[in-house]
């Protein structure tokens, strides 16, 4: 067997060209900013347990998302240190169990996840704004 015939090609709807931009059309730039999105609220729901620093989403966050995110862990965690059981019984486990987005224009999209966990389920909302070739959370909540 050769090395040229070892090589699979790529289905055309996991093809992403080089400049990050699905070269299908939307649907593979909406598919691109929904993984986004699951990642960095699967990411920001880490960070409100402890388990990840939040400047790992330095990058993917805008700096008032980033204080923001950074301050309500900070909140989470004298929460727990004030409620004597001494672990964090929240976030435990987190899951994204659902993505949904919606395209504002053609560099700005909106998202919404469900999240599950443990305990309890919650929702995470966010704007991804398209920056210097790279998609950015302008707005993020979490329910």
């Amino acid at each position: 067997m050769s090395a040229v015939s070892a090589i699979r090609p790529v289905p055309a709807a996991t093809r992403v060209s080089p400049a990050g931009t699905g070269i299908n059309g939307p649907a593979s730039t909406e598919y691109e900013v929904k993984m986004h999105a699951r990642r960095i609220a699967q990411a920001a729901i880490e960070v409100l347990a402890g388990t990840r620093p939040v400047q790992q989403l330095s990058r993917s966050l805008d700096p008032k998302c980033l204080t923001s995110l950074q301050h309500r862990a900070a909140l989470t965690r004298a929460h727990t240190l004030r409620s004597g059981n001494g672990q964090a019984r929240h976030h435990r486990n987190p899951h994204v169990r659902s993505v949904h987005g919606c395209a504002v224009s053609e560099t700005v999209y909106e998202a919404s996840m469900v999240v599950n966990e443990e305990l309890r389920s919650r929702a995470v909302a966010m704007r991804l704004e398209l920056s210097n070739g790279a998609w950015k959370v302008t707005a993020l909540q979490i329910g």
